[in-house]
């Protein structure tokens, strides 16, 4: 999708730069035939999908695409929100506009069949699209003999100033701790992240991509990345060098699973367009979809069944942990807390 426009608005007192994906503006009311989408999500990676939902159902969809700011711009539209639909990634910001009263639960048995129960929102106000596995990238050169891992294992003194992280105030690694969290409890979990934040070789800094760079160039041999990243270096020239020097270990594959987060939608509390919406939820909780999501975003598609794309089926078939991610979303800010309370970035 091109962007056509800019805007400025102010938030909690800072200008957030906002780049509308569509235009003209999205209209409270508009033609019966469209869906109007705020997304989180970059262009590229959901407007393909987008496309092919229209040439079915000749319903057009008209998306406002932004980095930061969605949220409140529904909450200050209110009733006269044009918006239908809102896309993000990550349980916690999911989560966040449940909370905020911005959603409206969905009935839909099309929803029931395509996407498992651990994926859907409370009450039903969300749902999961894609999966992304917190896996541990390992280097080929000084961690070649490692296979299998589990989380725990990283807070064991064999570790000790090997492996990177980013922030832990990071969306990815609160999910993380709060799962930890869910499946030990809040002392366990505390004790661990001190172990592990002992065992980092350097304060968490950087995203995903650098902490792959940093095991190329030897600072750490492991480090904690979501799995598609990996495919983004792939493609990537400049990158490719890091993906290499590495390989993927799905962590807990003996007893619980790996660790996953999501993508996902919800739709709005005032959706002008409620039916049209839901049919385009349920179109993307469909085979042709989510076979979509794994080709264009190296993400696993939530439908169980959908044949993955030929990168994610080279990292071979793994057991992904079936906690339900409302519970990793009610232990955010206990995670978060704890995470202070250890100084895991200091």
């Amino acid at each position: 999708m091109r962007v056509l426009g800019e805007w400025r608005t102010r938030t909690s007192g800072l200008l957030v730069l906002v780049a509308l994906a569509m235009m003209p503006p999205l209209v409270a009311g508009e033609t019966p035939g469209v869906v109007n989408v705020y997304s989180y999500r970059q262009p590229f990676l959901v407007q393909p999908m987008f496309d092919a939902f229209t040439r079915e159902t000749g319903i057009g969809v008209k998306v406002v695409f932004a980095k930061k700011g969605l949220t409140e711009r529904l909450k200050r539209e209110g009733r006269n929100s044009p918006a239908d639909l809102i896309f993000t990634v990550d349980i916690g910001r999911l989560n966040e506009v449940y909370v905020d009263g911005l959603t409206q639960p969905v009935s839909s048995a099309v929803l029931d069949a395509n996407i498992p129960p651990q994926y859907h929102g409370p009450g039903d106000h969300y749902f999961g699209l894609t999966l992304r596995a917190r896996v541990v990238a390992a280097s080929n050169e000084r961690a070649g003999d490692l296979k299998a891992i589990d989380y725990e294992d990283l807070a064991l003194p064999e570790y000790k100033g090997r492996i990177c992280t980013r922030s832990g105030k990071h969306v990815y690694m609160v999910a993380l701790f709060a799962s930890m969290i869910a499946h030990h409890g809040p002392r366990y979990t505390e004790q661990w992240m001190r172990g592990l934040k002992a065992n980092l070789a350097r304060r968490p800094q950087g995203n995903d991509r650098a902490q792959v760079r940093a095991v190329k160039e030897g600072v750490c041999d492991l480090a904690l990345v979501n799995h598609y990243y990996i495919a983004k270096m792939y493609e990537n020239p400049k990158q490719r060098a890091w993906a290499e020097a590495i390989h993927v270990i799905f962590p807990n594959q003996t007893h619980r699973g790996t660790h996953v987060n999501i993508s996902g939608v919800a739709l709005t509390a005032h959706a002008p367009h409620r039916q049209n919406a839901i049919r385009l939820m349920e179109f993307l909780s469909g085979d042709e979809a989510q076979s979509m999501y794994s080709q264009i975003n190296s993400e696993y598609p939530v439908k169980p069944g959908v044949r993955w794309s030929e990168f994610l089926r080279s990292l071979g078939v793994f057991k992904a942990d079936d906690l339900a991610l409302g519970r990793i979303a009610a232990l955010r800010t206990e995670a978060t807390k704890l995470a202070d309370k250890v100084g895991y970035n200091e």
